[in-house]
């Protein structure tokens, strides 16, 4: 019998809706300049407001990233994810049609609201749904859609505000998101074993050798999963999980500076238009992919070659984001628009490198509860959406440049280099169920 891969179409799944994901999330940042115009922000007050308004999504998004991941794993990531994307869809459509300061900031906390379940579902999905042996390869493939929504966003949404201004481009990125909902509904399961897609050979290289064959076994998960004894007191005090989150905030500081600000910040450093910002934003995010998606392969080669989590987790992490720390420092002390492409697109791309890494830790530690443990991760990855934007524009609403922005994140990448090197040990730091 030849195996069937329909594990891979779950993967594509999700790396599609991950795509629409981001690009619903960052597209406001190349429409924020129009939106202020629109609704009449002073120029005096409008970095202020400007880093408000891009803060506020992560407002709902830290609440329900955190419960998404408890709902993912008492309920599945079909439903979770199903609803998820129904809402924040018609959110971003919202979104289009705001027409005051605070209708457009409960638009952008509802969207965060809904995008919160995303990822701890993914992760759920993930955990569920591959083997040990491809769990990094999977997330890699699935996470790859952040910058690549990134990359081919910029482009997609700057043109739709030229053709359609920035209302009808949140209606078009509505559709967007309705049309994969169907899709979602009637492929995915919560496990394979519940799929008419998949056939034994599959299951038995999801499972390891040891696929889940009896119905009441299958249904049963759900439930052993709520009953976990000591899981709140291991997932908010395991040295290795709390180190990976504060990483990920790091990584998430970088992430939601680039995403909100970098088209204000090419704007007013270099002086460039729309167009040329959209065509500009395109590399940092391309690099970011290759890295992404490479990176990923590479951590589950090392886990295979060597067996250590250490090994093909930990390093991965703290190398990238001090090469990315470092990164920064040519932008703050080169004022050249070629210097600060290259080191920019590498500061976005060695940040975001290990985000396979990231997630695999909350699978590889805490596999019966990889949505919640994601959760609590992805919490702190909101606090940083919330943090990043509203203090960069804080800062550059301070000091009238981004020089002050810019050195935080490079002392952000050091304290996390830190933490990793010194807390980060998934190989001895026990395991959840």
């Amino acid at each position: 019998m030849r195996m069937t891969r329909f594990r891979w179409i779950v993967i594509a799944l999700l790396f599609f809706i991950t795509v629409v994901n981001y690009i619903d999330r960052s597209a406001i940042s190349y429409a924020i300049g129009d939106i202020a115009r629109d609704l009449n922000f002073s120029p005096h007050d409008q970095s202020f407001l400007s880093g408000f308004i891009l803060s506020t999504f992560s407002i709902g998004y830290m609440l329900t990233t955190f419960f998404g991941g408890i709902l993912s794993d008492r309920h599945g990531a079909r439903v979770t994810l199903f609803w998820a994307a129904l809402v924040w869809s018609f959110a971003i459509g919202l979104t289009g049609l705001a027409v005051s300061f605070v209708m457009l900031a409960c638009a952008r906390v509802l969207l965060g609201v809904a995008e919160g379940p995303n990822f701890p579902a993914m992760n759920r999905a993930v955990a569920d749904w591959l083997s040990s042996r491809e769990r990094a390869i999977a997330l890699s493939n699935s996470l790859v859609a952040v910058p690549l929504a990134l990359a081919i966003g910029a482009p997609i949404v700057t043109q739709l505000i030229l053709h359609l201004n920035w209302r009808g481009m949140f209606i078009v990125l509505m559709v967007l998101g309705l049309i994969w909902l169907p899709l979602w509904w009637f492929l995915f399961r919560d496990f394979p074993e519940h799929s008419r897609f998949v056939n034994k050979r599959e299951l038995d290289h999801i499972r390891d050798g040891k696929p889940l064959n009896q119905q009441a076994e299958v249904k049963s998960m759900h439930h052993r999963r709520r009953h976990i004894q000591g899981m709140w007191k291991f997932l908010l005090s395991n040295p290795t999980l709390l180190a990976n989150d504060w990483a990920f905030f790091v990584f998430g500081y970088y992430l939601f500076f680039f995403m909100t600000w970098l088209p204000t910040y090419l704007e007013e450093a270099y002086h460039l238009d729309l167009k040329q910002v959209g065509t500009f934003a395109i590399l940092p995010w391309l690099v970011a992919a290759v890295l992404l998606w490479g990176f990923g392969y590479m951590s589950d080669a090392l886990l295979r070659k060597t067996g250590s989590l250490r090994i093909s987790r930990s390093h991965p992490i703290w190398i990238s984001q001090l090469l990315a720390g470092l990164c920064i420092l040519p932008v703050i002390f080169v004022h050249d628009l070629s210097v600060m492409l290259v080191f920019i697109s590498l500061a976005v791309g060695l940040s975001m490198s290990a985000n396979a890494a990231f997630y695999a830790i909350n699978v590889d530690v805490a596999r019966e509860r990889a949505g919640t443990a994601l959760g609590v991760m992805d919490t702190f990855f909101a606090v940083s959406g919330f943090v990043a934007p509203f203090v960069t524009g804080w800062l550059v609403g301070l000091t009238g440049n981004f020089v002050s922005a810019f050195s935080l994140m490079a002392l952000l990448a050091l304290s996390s280099v830190a933490v990793v090197i010194l807390f980060h040990h998934p190989d001895h730091s026990g395991r959840l169920g």
